[in-house]
C-alpha cells in the first residue's frame, strides 16, 4: 500500500501576489484603492488650497443665514425670514412631490400605452406609435417649454370666468379652472376638523392625516394575515376560500367611516374679486412640469411594457384562451404578472431619469430643489462648491433610496429558483 501524503504549499514569496491567483486578485483591489483615494486626496487638497488663495474657506455655515427670498409653492410654511436650510428643505419636498406625481402618473400612462400598442386596432395602435416616436425623440426641456406657453399664453386669465355669459368655461364639471397664472382645483374641507399635530418648526400635520395612515397601515397588515391564513387552507385542503370580500372590507371600509366622520368633502374654486378661492390654486410652472415628465416618461415606459408583454411566450396567451379566460384578463392575470420580471429593472432607470430630470423645473420657475439650493441661495451667498456638493449628495440619496425600494419590489416578482 502506498502512503499519499498531504500536499504542502510552497512559501510565501512577493512573486506570488502577482502570478498566484490566490493573491492576484487581492493584490489588483489594493492597487486600485491606494490609487483611488490617493486622487482623492489630490482633489481635496487642491481645492482646499485653491479656496485659501480665494480667502474661502469650505463650511455650510451659510444654510443658517437668512434666505431673503420667496418662494411661490411651498408644502410646510415658509417666509423670506427663514433660514436658507428651510428653505432648501422646501425646495427638497417640491421636489419629492413632483417626482412622486410624475412617476405614478408616467407609470400609468405607460402601461396604458404599451398595452394599447399591442392592440389588434390598427389605428389606435399606430396613434400610439406616433406619440411615442414624438416624446421618445424631442428633448424633454423643450416639452415643458411648449406645455408652459400654451398655459400662460393661450389659457384665459381669471377674470374671463366672470360674469352671467363668461369669456371662458370651468372643466370636469365646474371644479377646475385653467388660467394664464394659476390652475384652480378643488380643495379638500372638513366638517369634523380633529385639529394638527404640531411638530415643530411650524410643521404641523392634521389628525386626520394620522388616521387615514394608521388605518390603511392596518389594514394593509390585516390583509396579509387573511391572504396567508387563504394560502395555508388552500395547501391543507386544496380549495382556497374567496378573500376579495375580506379584503375589501378591511381596506376601504374604515376609510369609508373616516370620511364619514371627519366630513370629508371637495370644496370646488370660486372666483371673488380677481382670484379664484375655496379650492387650490396650483402654479401653471408645476402643472407644465407635471405633464411633460408624465408625458415624456411615460413614452419610455410604455416601450419597456410592450418589450416586457412580448418578452412572454405566446403559449402562455394560447393556454389562458384554451381554459375560457376572455382577451383583458388573460393580460392582467397572466401576461402582466410574468412580464413584470422583465420591465421592473429598466423601469427603475425611468424613474430615476425623472427625478434627476425635475432639475429642469428651473427653466419655468418653479422653485425646486435646484432652484433653491442650487439657484437663489447658491447666488446669495456665493457658496457655489458647498450648494454643488449639498445637491449631489441629496440627489444621490433620493436615488439610492429609489433603487432600493425598487430593487426590493423587483426580488418580490422575479423568478423563484427551487
Amino acid at each position: 500500500m502506498t502512503d499519499v501524503t498531504a500536499s504542502v504549499d510552497p512559501p510565501f514569496r512577493l512573486s506570488m501576489l502577482i502570478y498566484d491567483r490566490r493573491y492576484r486578485s487581492l493584490t489588483f483591489q489594493v492597487i486600485v484603492f491606494i490609487l483611488v483615494m490617493a486622487a482623492a486626496w489630490w482633489l481635496v487638497n487642491n481645492t482646499i488650497r485653491n479656496l485659501a488663495v480665494l480667502g474661502k474657506d469650505f463650511n455650510f455655515g451659510f444654510l443658517f443665514q437668512r434666505a431673503g427670498y420667496d418662494i411661490p409653492q411651498t408644502a410646510i410654511p415658509y417666509t423670506s425670514d427663514d433660514t436658507h436650510l428651510r428653505a432648501t428643505f422646501v425646495g427638497l419636498l417640491n421636489t419629492i412631490i413632483i417626482s412622486v406625481l410624475g412617476c405614478v402618473a408616467a407609470t400609468f400612462l405607460g402601461v396604458a400605452v404599451g398595452v394599447a400598442r399591442l392592440s389588434k386596432n390598427w389605428l389606435f395602435a399606430r396613434l400610439m406609435t406616433v406619440y411615442v416616436e414624438a416624446f421618445r425623440n424631442v428633448p424633454l426641456l423643450l416639452w415643458i417649454l411648449i406645455l408652459y406657453a400654451v398655459f400662460t399664453e393661450v389659457m384665459p386669465p381669471p377674470n374671463a370666468y366672470r360674469g352671467d355669459d363668461p369669456a371662458a368655461s370651468m372643466i370636469f364639471f365646474d371644479n377646475v379652472a385653467l388660467t394664464n397664472r394659476y390652475t384652480a382645483i378643488p380643495g379638500l374641507g372638513m366638517t369634523n376638523d380633529p385639529g394638527v399635530l404640531d411638530l415643530g418648526a411650524r410643521i404641523t400635520i392634521s389628525w386626520a392625516t394620522i388616521a387615514f395612515v394608521v388605518v390603511l397601515v392596518g389594514g394593509w397588515f390585516i390583509r396579509r394575515a387573511i391572504l396567508k391564513h387563504a394560502q395555508a387552507v388552500q395547501d391543507r385542503t386544496g380549495l382556497r376560500p374567496k378573500t376579495w370580500w375580506k379584503n375589501l372590507a378591511v381596506m376601504v371600509l374604515p376609510s369609508l367611516l373616516l370620511i364619514f366622520w371627519f366630513g370629508l368633502h371637495l370644496e370646488p374654486p370660486s372666483l371673488q374679486g380677481f382670484n379664484f378661492t375655496g379650492g387650490v390654486n396650483v402654479q401653471n410652472s408645476f402643472v407644465a412640469l407635471w405633464l411633460a415628465l408624465t408625458l415624456y416618461t411615460g413614452a419610455f415606459i410604455a416601450e419597456i411594457v410592450r418589450a416586457g408583454i412580448l418578452a412572454v411566450s405566446h403559449g402562455q396567451s394560447e393556454a389562458a384562451f384554451a381554459l375560457g379566460l376572455r382577451p383583458r384578463r388573460t393580460m392582467s392575470l397572466v401576461i402582466l404578472p410574468q412580464a413584470l420580471r422583465v420591465i421592473i429593472p429598466p423601469l427603475i432607470s425611468q424613474y430615476l431619469n425623472l427625478t434627476k430630470n425635475s432639475s429642469l423645473a428651473i427653466a419655468v420657475g418653479y422653485m425646486d430643489l435646484r432652484g433653491t439650493l442650487g439657484g437663489t441661495t447658491l447666488n446669495q451667498t456665493g457658496r457655489e462648491l458647498e450648494a454643488i456638493v449639498l445637491m449631489m449628495g441629496i440627489y444621490l440619496v433620493l436615488s439610492l433610496l429609489i433603487s432600493a425600494g425598487m430593487n426590493i419590489f423587483n426580488a418580490r416578482v422575479k423568478l423563484k429558483e427551487r
